[in-house]
């Protein structure tokens, strides 16, 4: 199996891939939550502002553990934001409130192509969460049928993120065009 070079070209790309993009989001967030915001205004007031400021003061903004765990529930209509973003004066606090009350906004505009991730974000989230540990687990016991799971599930995964991709850009579109402005 490890000899097959189809499966290194399966392999390598997506995992060199996935970590630079992590690597990049995480030094964008660490070098603009020390920029602070021009009104010291936190991650949580810029996104109930965002929020309020087109009637929907029916979604609940809440603090959740974790890091970079920030989501938009759109089943609970709840804007979950990582103590980091929610508590933080920081440009980086505030871009990542308003991306996901422009989430919210998608909602409330039965944004279709939001709706269809909402419904299959369960399945890709346990594919993306077992897929490494089949990876691992078929190499160290040296099932290529697992290992191929693995690589397969998580390929699954990277499929959705660009399939999804879409529905990011139009969310930071959607709180790029509502932030206040000051």
């Amino acid at each position: 199996m490890f000899e097959d070079p189809l499966f290194w070209v399966f392999v390598i790309p997506g995992l060199l891939l996935g970590l630079y993009a992590q690597w990049r989001i995480k030094l964008n967030v660490a070098k603009y939550s020390q920029v602070a915001t021009q009104d010291g205004i936190t991650g949580a007031e810029v996104a109930r502002r965002l929020l309020d400021s087109k009637g929907l003061q029916n979604v609940a903004v809440e603090s959740t553990p974790g890091i970079l765990s920030d989501h938009y529930d759109p089943r609970s209509k709840t804007l979950r934001l990582s103590q980091e973003v929610y508590f933080a004066p920081s440009v980086a606090a505030a871009g990542i409130a308003a991306h996901e009350a422009g989430h919210a906004l998608q909602d409330a505009m039965d944004y279709f192509p939001l709706e269809a991730r909402t419904y299959i974000v369960p399945v890709v989230q346990l594919a993306s969460q077992t897929a490494p540990w089949l990876f691992v687990a078929g190499m160290l016991l040296q099932l290529p049928t697992l290992t191929w799971v693995g690589v397969i599930l998580f390929g699954s995964s990277c499929l959705f993120a660009l399939i999804t991709l879409p529905v990011e850009f139009n969310a930071s579109a959607s709180a790029q065009e509502y932030y206040p402005r000051r």
